[in-house]
């Protein structure tokens, strides 16, 4: 029989359920606005007559920003860096925990502390971009001149993350490791065939993470970034948003949508490739965090 709940457990599921509600619905306006903001006319944008629906509906904006090849450019580029970028960094960071959750390993306490000091103590952008300019020069004595390239590798390093995946790996029961051992398993093999397929909820996750930095990342893709065929999608938001509103590029505007129109599409066009990939991820979001942010 189901238990009767009391004035006071009421009372507070009723205030939980309203403040998630209104949180849910903060959260999602920003977003149905720039899409409301994208598709309406110029004279409801620029005169803040879009609230929540949208207004003189015209796809103009959309086609614009389409037609633009530099947009697509900007795009495959984001593609590149989040692709290669999560691939590089899962790689480092699985191998990093692997190696630091086991307690054979040499100066094991000295590497996790050390590890740790880095969240506690940042070196600070300056030296940081001193060291990506260093390391600059290293690809380029190697001939590699692409300078995704450079924001991949050099920014493949995640304290927490790692920390995630090296809770995550001290989960793995000792006995499973030991058997896979015996029966002639190579290190290699320990990790791929135990540790990564009994981690997955927390890979996943911390895969999901490196994803979103990657594909949301600004400042260092401006900074090291000289060329502007190879700038991200972001950056490209960035640069367009500084054009649109400089008064002398838009003196001659006439279109029949609004400058703002443009870089609402653009958002909501960098927004949507991350809403249909989280879905298949959130299912792991919850128990992969849990996993590997608790040790026992």
């Amino acid at each position: 029989m189901k238990r009767k709940l009391e004035i006071s457990e009421l009372i507070f599921k009723i205030l939980s359920y309203f403040l998630l509600t209104v949180f849910a619905l903060m959260c999602l306006y920003p977003f149905v606005y720039a899409v409301s903001a994208s598709v309406s006319g110029s004279h409801a944008v620029e005169y803040g007559e879009v609230v929540l629906l949208p207004k003189d509906i015209q796809f103009e904006a959309f086609a614009s920003m389409f037609s633009n090849n530099m947009f697509w450019n900007s795009y495959s580029n984001t593609l590149f860096l989040t692709l290669f970028g999560t691939i590089w960094s899962m790689v480092v960071a699985i191998l990093g925990a692997y190696a630091l959750s086991k307690r054979r390993l040499l100066f094991r306490t000295f590497f996790n502390f050390f590890l740790v000091f880095t969240m506690w103590f940042a070196a600070g952008i300056v030296p940081q971009y001193l060291n990506y300019l260093a390391t600059k020069d290293v690809f380029a004595a190697m001939g590699i001149t692409d300078d995704k390239w450079l924001v991949v590798i050099a920014m493949g390093m995640a304290a927490m993350n790692i920390i995630l995946l090296r809770n995550a790996f001290e989960g793995v029961p000792s006995e499973i490791e030991e058997a896979a051992i015996v029966d002639g398993a190579s290190e290699g093999q320990v990790l791929t065939q135990v540790f990564i397929p009994m981690s997955k909820s927390t890979i996943a996750t911390v895969a999901l993470f490196f994803a979103i930095s990657r594909w949301n990342g600004y400042f260092w893709a401006r900074q090291m970034i000289s060329n502007s065929n190879e700038h991200p999608l972001q950056v490209f938001i960035r640069l367009r948003l500084e054009q649109y509103t400089d008064p002398e590029v838009m003196a001659g505007w006439n279109e029949t949508y609004a400058s703002d129109s443009v870089i609402y599409a653009l958002i909501v066009c960098s927004i949507v490739p991350i809403l249909i990939i989280y879905p298949f991820i959130q299912k792991y979001f919850a128990k992969g965090v849990n996993v590997g942010g608790v040790k026992e």
